[in-house]
């Protein structure tokens, strides 16, 4: 398991923490630190509190606090490559954020039931088995997702379901 994207992730959670901010750790790199088994994590997906409507909002107010999150990462040495993604970049790392506001409809997660995770004073959420199971079993009816990440979401599935039932 690369526990660099992870390092990074805790860098900047650190930051929102400071925020007032809990960010949730999702994508490959989350399910990396929940089952510490690779999953080849391209990039770090962090979601932060947002517009619930999410791609509906104008990107630039989908994601609450998004100035300072913006002014944050650059600080850190970031540059924002791709506003509608919200992905910022910096010597090959990609850190992209999304929106915790869309996990009840998009996968039937409710808010409330995310668990805080700590880790060197850094509040952070973490899915657990079967909302990964949940998020990627919603992720692989998205035709976009399914175009881009298909095989490597369906072995997740795979995995996940296994460990859930």
């Amino acid at each position: 398991m690369n526990n660099q994207k992870f390092n990074e992730f805790i860098t900047i959670a650190k930051k929102l923490n400071d925020l007032k901010i809990i960010p949730l750790l999702m994508g490959s790199v989350g399910l990396e630190v929940l089952t510490n088994r690779s999953w080849d994590a391209k990039d770090v997906d962090i979601h932060v509190p947002g517009d619930s409507r999410g791609w509906e909002v104008p990107p630039e107010q989908s994601i609450h606090s998004w100035s300072d999150i913006v002014s944050m990462m650059e600080v850190m040495g970031y540059r924002l490559v791709d506003l509608h993604e919200h992905e910022f970049s910096k010597d090959g790392m990609s850190v992209e954020f999304g929106i915790m506001d869309t996990l009840p409809a998009f996968a039937g997660i409710a808010l409330e039931d995310l668990e805080i995770h700590t880790k060197e004073d850094v509040s952070y959420y973490l899915l657990n088995h079967a909302q990964y199971l949940r998020v990627y079993e919603a992720s692989s009816k998205d035709s976009y997702r399914a175009d881009k990440n298909n095989h490597k979401d369906l072995a997740k599935i795979d995995f996940l379901t296994e460990v859930v039932r």
